[in-house]
């Protein structure tokens, strides 16, 4: 006498039966809105970072000027 085949199903991940919930109890539209703001708040953190490495190479450029510059605005007020 066989025994009966024993079928395995995978239980699914915390996020993927969060996402499913999700989908039951929210309209496209709410989800659509949710997925925007995300991208929304990745492209602010994109562009922080892109602004912060600019700042970056400016001060860096400007660095070994900056001395020069204030001689020179010292210079000038002692002048007048």
């Amino acid at each position: 006498m066989q025994a009966a085949p024993v079928r395995a199903t995978a239980i699914p991940s915390f996020s993927t039966a969060l996402r499913a919930v999700e989908s039951l109890l929210m309209s496209s539209g709410q989800r659509t809105a949710r997925r925007n703001a995300w991208t929304s708040v990745l492209e602010d953190r994109r562009r922080a970072k892109d602004r912060i490495e600019a700042q970056q190479i400016v001060e860096q450029a400007f660095a070994p000027v900056a001395p020069q510059l204030h001689t020179a605005v010292e210079g000038a007020s002692r002048d007048t």
